[in-house]
């Protein structure tokens, strides 16, 4: 029978009894350096336990008027100097999905008071409350201040009227984890006060963040700050219908603060257009004023009960001249359009009125920086105007199609209901936003924020009426078959390209082998060449697995008259059209009354309705649709004929889409000044019958004519202009 070791056995079998002790003491502490080492936070700190926003027993923090302040304000901050971001990714083991999260501290909950007079330095309102309760209930927060990115002072800095700035400044500066408010964030609905009405918050911040709304383009720090929207409160206990479609006025203007020129240009206009404009103002017996002093928020220990706060809430706005009552902001819903401009504070909580009323707002503060602008595609859901036009805007506003007011407000709709819809949204997509800021590699796309689910699962771009994400870039597709010299010069040419992704270089020649990969020029960006099995113009379309981009760019190896500038531009304007054809070459067709058939037309003409593709942008969707979706025999023709592929991809996109293409830049001619006229297709005498010849074919094939003709180029503003080049994007653009 085996009898088990004693402790003390064991203990002396493994080291003398004299040093045991001394080992013993020893290894503790090492245990205690790596606890320390790796979780880099105490017991109390560490043991995972989220913060307590018991109102109940508040701790009271006396600041001495000897206390030291924050120091001011750095108004020259950047995310490159002022934040550290090797703070950030402590969390969790490295490569998960935790670590790779921003981690957010708050401090617990105190109450600073000034030591002589015993002022609070401000009040908690229901709003920062709920801010707080929202980061402390997000996958972001974290009860260990040792792992955290971003710190959250528990200072109720929403509006600068309620606080004491020098004591919020000495409050800040007490703070254990301040380090002169390195990556600590503070939140703002309302900065400056009479006269001045800063844009910004006047407090001491050092090198904090202000997340805030109200920022100016003078005041806010790019890339640093972050541009919130002015919480309004009335919405909470207001429901409106966005997408009533009873719209009386064109124009409501309910602002209540706009300037007095503005106001008097505004009283102008109800005289002029009576119908269309409605112009609010205060009511001689309105005394509530929560679109300008944010009376809504109220300290929570003072805060009432439902049916009394919106009876405190309740606005009632007259119209001018008349002065018929309208209650706000149920009146928006009357209109099809709202004015947001420039008051006493630049932000106003009329924003988020407008879009959850369906209302579009028209934008007319020159240098304000809207909320969310580095996620959110404004463009999409309001119409800015300029400040000196407001004398015009009734005009401009009568011009938009109404097909272009059902995107806006369905758009409109779409985003308030995303991100501004409650508060909870507003600060969950703040976070967001400043998750994607520091993990960029991360970081979702423009699609994600700005486009719908049901909108963007698939590919087709003819379901998504907004501009294509700039920062892809394009895939330049070269069609070659042994032009060498042509091909190694647009090479070069088209590496000079700022928005070129990739070049791929579909070698036509099944008897001769494309050129060895040191032979082809040196660039600064990928290049592949791609060896078909047949010699077929269709090659050109074809989707290959290369082509990662959603815009291509098909050109002929002989096309090397294109500058950067015209193939930037093109890019560009291919953005803001990315179902259709854009490209520099165009064609027209014509009836002809003798033959009854249709005739193939050159470019001189006022009208066109064809893009060559020989240098043009399309979507890579319809090089899809060109490979497997082309009606009838079209693309075989096409293949054995070896002419009329360009013809056969615009008859194909002008069926879907109902839309002509588009012709970039003046330039018309194409000529490849090194190729001897019978290198060139065209050269052929018999080449305007037999294109004439492809149309009517696929017309038959199509059973009408798709084809839509327009009077329509897209040139670069000012290229022509005598303006100083600096103040001109596109300077290369070529003449006729």
């Amino acid at each position: 029978m085996s009898i088990p070791l004693k402790y003390g056995a064991i203990k002396q079998a493994l080291v003398p009894k004299s040093d045991f002790n001394r080992y013993l003491v020893v290894f503790i502490a090492a245990l205690v350096l790596l606890a320390l080492w790796f979780g880099g936070s105490s017991v109390s700190e560490a043991d995972g336990e989220r913060l307590s926003l018991d109102l109940v027993d508040i701790p009271q923090i006396v600041l001495d008027k000897d206390a030291e302040l924050a120091r001011a304000r750095n108004r020259n901050c950047s995310y490159w100097d002022c934040f550290n971001v090797y703070r950030c990714g402590q969390r969790g083991l490295a490569g998960t999905e935790e670590h790779e999260r921003i981690s957010i501290y708050v401090y617990p909950l105190k109450e600073y008071v000034d030591g002589d007079t015993r002022k609070p330095a401000f009040q908690l309102t229901k709003e920062f409350y709920t801010i707080l309760k929202t980061i402390v209930n997000s996958p972001y927060y974290t009860a260990n201040p040792n792992e955290a990115c971003l710190f959250v002072p528990t200072l109720d800095t929403l509006n600068q009227n309620r606080i004491d700035v020098n004591l919020v400044g000495k409050a800040l500066a007490s703070l254990p984890y301040w380090e002169n408010g390195e990556n600590h964030i503070l939140f703002n609905f309302i900065a400056g006060s009479a006269p001045d009405y800063n844009t910004v918050l006047d407090v001491n911040t050092d090198r904090a963040m202000i997340l805030g709304s109200g920022f100016d383009s003078w005041t806010f720090r790019p890339g640093f700050d972050l541009p919130m929207p002015m919480f309004s409160s009335i919405l909470e206990h207001h429901r409106l219908n966005a997408m009533n479609t009873d719209r009386k006025f064109l124009l409501v203007s309910s602002q209540l603060n706009i300037f007095q020129r503005q106001y008097r240009i505004m009283q102008e206009l109800t005289y002029d257009f009576p119908n269309e404009l409605l112009l609010l103002q205060r009511c001689p017996t309105t005394t509530v004023k929560a679109e300008e002093s944010f009376d809504a928020s109220r300290p929570i220990e003072t805060a009432s009960s439902p049916e009394e706060l919106i009876k405190s809430i309740k606005d009632v706005r007259c119209n001018f001249p008349q002065g018929n009552e309208y209650e706000y902001p149920g009146v928006l819903e009357s209109g099809q359009f709202c004015l947001i401009a420039r008051g006493v504070r630049l932000s106003q909580p009329t924003l988020m009125d407008a879009l959850a009323a369906g209302c579009i707002p028209v934008i007319m503060a020159d240098n304000m920086i809207l909320p969310f602008s580095e996620i959110i595609d404004w463009d999409l859901i309001s119409i800015r105007i300029y400040e000196n036009n407001l004398h015009s805007v009734i005009t401009t506003l009568k011009a938009v199609s109404k097909e272009r007011i059902q995107e806006l407000r369905a758009q409109g709709a779409y985003v308030y209901d995303r991100y501004f819809s409650s508060l909870e949204r507003i600060i969950l997509t703040t976070l967001d936003q400043l998750n994607d800021r520091i993990f960029p590699h991360l970081s979702k796309t423009y699609m994600h924020w700005n486009v719908a689910k049901t909108q963007h699962s698939t590919q087709n771009p003819l379901f998504l009426p907004l501009i294509a994400p700039k920062s892809q870039g394009f895939t330049a597709v070269i069609l070659t078959y042994d032009r060498i010299e042509s091909l190694f010069i647009l090479i070069q040419k088209l590496a000079t390209v700022p928005s070129l992704q990739k070049i791929l270089v579909i070698w036509n020649n099944q008897k001769k082998s494309p050129p060895h990969p040191s032979l082809f020029p040196k660039i600064g960006k990928p290049l592949k060449v791609i060896q078909t099995t047949a010699n077929k113009l269709s090659n050109r379309f074809y989707p290959y697995e290369e082509i990662e981009t959603e815009a291509i760019l098909t050109i002929d190896d002989d096309i090397v008259m294109l500058t950067a500038d015209e193939l930037d531009f093109g890019y560009e304007v291919w953005r803001e059209f990315p179902d259709r054809i854009v490209g520099f070459p165009s064609r027209t067709h014509v009836w002809d009354n003798a033959t009854n058939r249709w005739r193939y037309e050159s470019e001189w003409t006022n009208q066109i309705s064809m893009v060559l593709t020989g240098a043009a942008f399309h979507h890579k969707y319809w090089s899809y649709m060109y490979t497997n979706a082309m009606p009838g025999n079209i693309k075989e023709w096409v293949d054995e004929h070896m002419n009329c592929e360009d013809i056969a991809m615009n008859f194909l996109v002008a069926n879907v889409t109902n839309k002509p293409p588009i012709k970039v830049a003046p330039r018309k001619k194409f000529k490849c000044p090194e190729c001897t006229n019978n290198e060139m297709l065209s050269a052929d005498l018999n080449h305007m019958m037999e294109r004439s010849a492809c149309i009517n074919r696929f017309a038959e094939i199509y059973g009408t004519m798709p084809l839509k003709t327009v009077e329509f180029r897209a040139d670069p503003v000012l290229f022509k202009d005598n303006f100083p080049e600096k103040l001109k994007r596109f300077n290369d653009i070529g003449s006729l």
